[in-house]
């Protein structure tokens, strides 16, 4: 089915605003408050209503009296704006204007974006799928294909409203929230501190040396959780995260195992790939930024939203020094990978 799939670490990004961090901010969203948004789009529900999983939002699945079942999603209050949330239903919709295979919002009254209340919400199809497996013959390369179509659409024109993946959003940002963040155990802040300042220093070298960027419309958060394999190949679901950056944030999170595997897989997908965009030489030596930007922002991410119930139940050991102490050597560790030639380079 299509729906916005558990979010597994991306982070807030350029987001913020009154409401990002609010402890329970989906506490009066019960299920009659969800029946009754879904009466007032007229969508005709039957009572028939399961949570989906989520963290930064919340979604439904919602059955109908007169149609198929659809995914109704409430929008985290001040994580986007409308502006921003609009910009990213566009995007879906002129995928699908191109039938690249992906969850596009529902057009009800004229519009993909509505409020009831004090929510925002939208209405996405109900789709079939499973979770994809990228070890059968053909998937990689159907799906750096897919990709690749995205990336083509992507760069046809720019963002207005949503975020890039540049400046303090590589990293700076998320390392001052989580700084300031009382989960952060007052004994590893220093070693934080000074782990986190090289490995973003590491992180803006390496921009630096790959510089110019083609900087083009993209998913943002594109890993497996966010793929549902069909017949004809994958569907790609939940642009909520969707930005303007560099194409090789869309591919390395399909990459895992040891150097070899990771070259066997990235050779796959560019097979696929190179059938509809090209990827620029230089953005190969981003892989291991890309991964550092992650870390850091997943942690921040945690750290910010640990006020909602939904949090620490879902990151039980984040509320543990020993994770902390254990993550702040993963820094350490990748600040070290940083500074190695990535192996994709030798890729061909």
């Amino acid at each position: 089915m299509c729906t916005e799939p558990r979010h597994d670490g991306a982070p807030p990004r350029g987001k913020g605003g009154a409401g990002a961090g609010q402890a329970a901010p989906f506490a009066t969203l019960t299920p009659d408050a969800v029946l009754d948004a879904a009466e007032a789009l007229g969508l005709a529900p039957d009572g028939r209503l399961f949570a989906l999983n989520s963290y930064e939002n919340r979604v439904y699945r919602l059955g109908r009296d007169d149609g198929e079942p659809v995914v109704l999603k409430f929008y985290r209050a001040g994580r986007w704006s409308d502006a921003q949330i609009l910009e990213e239903h566009a995007f879906a919709a002129e995928l699908a204007a191109q039938e690249i295979p992906v969850a596009a919002p529902l057009v009800i009254a004229g519009s993909t974006l509505h409020r009831h209340h004090e929510f925002r919400l939208a209405a996405f199809p109900l789709c079939a799928g499973t979770a994809p497996e990228l070890d059968r013959p053909g998937a990689r390369e159907l799906l750096g294909r897919t990709i690749a179509r995205i990336h083509a659409v992507g760069a046809r024109r720019a963002f207005a409203h949503r975020p890039a993946l540049d400046g303090e959003q590589l990293g700076g940002r998320a390392r001052a929230r989580l700084l300031r963040s009382p989960l952060l155990p007052e004994h590893m802040r220093q070693r934080y501190a000074e782990t986190s300042a090289a490995l973003v220093r590491g992180i803006a070298a390496l921009f630096a040396e790959a510089a110019p960027l083609s900087m083009i419309r993209l998913h943002g958060d594109c890993h497996l959780g966010n793929i549902l394999w069909q017949s004809r190949g994958p569907l790609i679901v939940d642009l909520d995260d969707c930005l303007t950056g560099p194409r090789m944030q869309d591919l390395w999170m399909f990459l895992s195992g040891n150097a070899d595997e990771q070259q066997r897989q990235w050779m796959q997908i560019l097979e696929g790939y190179d059938q509809f965009a090209a990827l620029d030489f230089r953005e190969w030596r981003l892989l291991e930024a890309l991964r550092a930007v992650r870390m850091l922002n997943h942690a921040a991410w945690v750290a910010e939203r640990w006020a909602d119930p939904a949090f620490p139940r879902a990151f039980p050991w984040a509320g543990e020094a020993r994770f902390w102490e254990g993550y702040v050597g993963d820094l350490m560790q990748q600040c070290q990978v940083l500074e190695e030639p990535p192996s994709l380079l030798r890729a061909r």
